[in-house]
């Protein structure tokens, strides 16, 4: 009985879900000289799989432009089936929010960095990232927006 009451968190597989690798301009944007500029968007998502387990996805798109013309984008996903269990309510979205994108974060930092290599380009490191800070400001988002409906 007792060990049905002891938290859970497992990690049961981390896998690359999703990696789409574009170079629309190229061979003729490969010949400019111009530095481009990198732009990087990240996004967690979570979805429940089962009674207890949990697919969490950290999402990476990464685009280079010279002026308007895209030298290359790339858009991962990389994900985690967690199990979960006996976790206070009151934990679970920071578990989920925080705990679980900075064990798949890495792998998704590699396969970005990979791929875009592969593609005959100088690698994009994906900075290192602050999954608490990022979970706080979404939830401070969230009740300043459950605030202004509320009014």
């Amino acid at each position: 009985m007792a060990d049905q009451e002891n938290p859970v968190f497992q990690i049961q597989r981390v896998y690359l879900k999703d990696l789409s690798l574009e170079q629309p301009n190229s061979p003729a944007i490969l010949l400019e000289q111009a530095q481009p500029s990198v732009d990087i968007q990240l996004g967690v998502e979570a979805t429940p799989v089962a009674e207890g387990i949990f697919e969490v996805c950290v999402l990476a798109t990464v685009q280079t432009k010279i002026e308007d013309k895209t030298v290359f984008l790339v858009e991962a996903k990389q994900a985690g089936i967690f199990e979960i269990r006996n976790i206070p309510e009151e934990q679970m979205g920071a578990v989920i929010g925080v705990a679980c994108p900075q064990i798949v974060y890495p792998y998704l930092r590699g396969n970005v960095a990979d791929a875009i290599t592969r593609a005959g380009f100088p690698p994009v490191h994906l900075a290192e990232i602050n999954f608490q800070a990022m979970y706080e400001q979404q939830q401070a988002a969230q009740a300043e927006a459950a605030n202004a409906t509320a009014q």
